[in-house]
């Protein structure tokens, strides 16, 4: 199957392209954009044996996936970096030591 198909699921509009990919690993993958969605993907290559309902099934599961993902809040980082300086000592107190 080496043609493009569109579908509609979950109240979104799916348009799916077999396209050459000249960047490594180039190949032909399956991209697809999505209404709503400014942003293009091509998560897997095609394969002989795709049909289209098996190729729907695996862009609906990465998609939700990447929605899922994008719902979680964000993780903490934590900064490392070098200490800071001490502080220094008051002059009052360093006289009495």
């Amino acid at each position: 199957m080496k043609q493009g198909f569109t579908f509609d699921h979950d109240g979104r509009t799916y348009e799916c392209t077999v396209e050459r990919r000249t960047a490594a690993p180039a190949g032909w993958w399956w991209w697809f954009a999505v209404s709503r969605d400014q942003q293009r993907y091509a998560p897997f290559e095609m394969a002989d044996g795709d049909k289209e309902a098996s190729v729907k099934a695996r862009i609906i599961a990465y998609y939700e996936n990447l929605l899922e993902v994008r719902a979680r809040p964000p993780e903490p980082r934590h900064h490392f970096s070098r200490p800071g300086r001490p502080k220094s000592v008051p002059a009052a107190d360093a006289a009495e030591l």
